[in-house]
């Protein structure tokens, strides 16, 4: 099972161009901005869980963050990313894993999450997820997480998913966290569709 699920996401990035994926954005805007928002230091730990070919770790190295890890189930995304980056990339960590076996080495500081934890579907996955995002954040550590909303699709790259309302997402992560913001979002797909989100931003408690 889980290597079908490898096998998936590595056909997908060997196959398709990075703008010939749903989830695929020019400038991730709302993790930029949120990151404003909160203000971290330049030297504190943040990870892109799913990062895949997103621009996202090119932006953090621009800004001048030095602790950044990117995390995909799919090396050959990675591979892409770091090929992209050039010499930049020894400047990252690279970790190809599945999410529901990642053990992390430190303790994260920022997370962030678009469209991974919704894939999971088995109660068990969920309930690791949890655990592992609340042993893996710093005290006061923050956390950003984007879902398909209610009115979201059904499924993403032909996998099931599960949507979750903003009542949902927050009492998913609410006996650890505390809710700074909850909003919706609609994402235009290079094919001319939009997919609804449901975007939660979290702290530690």
């Amino acid at each position: 099972m889980k290597d079908d699920k490898k096998n998936h996401w590595e056909n997908i990035y060997t196959t398709k161009a990075v703008n010939e994926v749903s989830w695929y954005q020019a400038y991730p805007t709302t993790v930029v901005k949120y990151l404003e928002t909160i203000q971290l230091p330049l030297d504190a730990n943040i990870i892109d869980i799913g990062g895949g070919e997103s621009n996202l770790v090119d932006i953090l190295l621009d800004k001048g963050y030095l602790n950044i890890w990117v995390l995909d189930i799919s090396a050959t995304a990675l591979e892409k990313t770091k090929a992209r980056l050039g010499s930049k990339a020894q400047k990252v960590n690279w970790v190809v894993t599945d999410i529901t076996e990642f053990k992390p080495l430190v303790k994260f500081d920022f997370w962030y999450d678009r469209a991974v934890f919704h894939f999971l579907t088995d109660n068990d996955q969920k309930l690791s997820y949890k655990k592992l995002v609340s042993a893996a954040l710093n005290k006061n550590g923050h956390f950003l997480i984007g879902t398909f909303s209610e009115n979201g699709p059904l499924k993403c790259s032909g996998l099931e998913i599960q949507q979750y309302s903003e009542a949902e997402l927050i009492a998913a992560f609410q006996d650890d966290f505390k809710v700074l913001k909850s909003f919706t979002e609609n994402h235009s797909t290079p094919f001319n569709t939009v997919q609804n989100f449901q975007f939660c931003g979290f702290q530690k408690k």
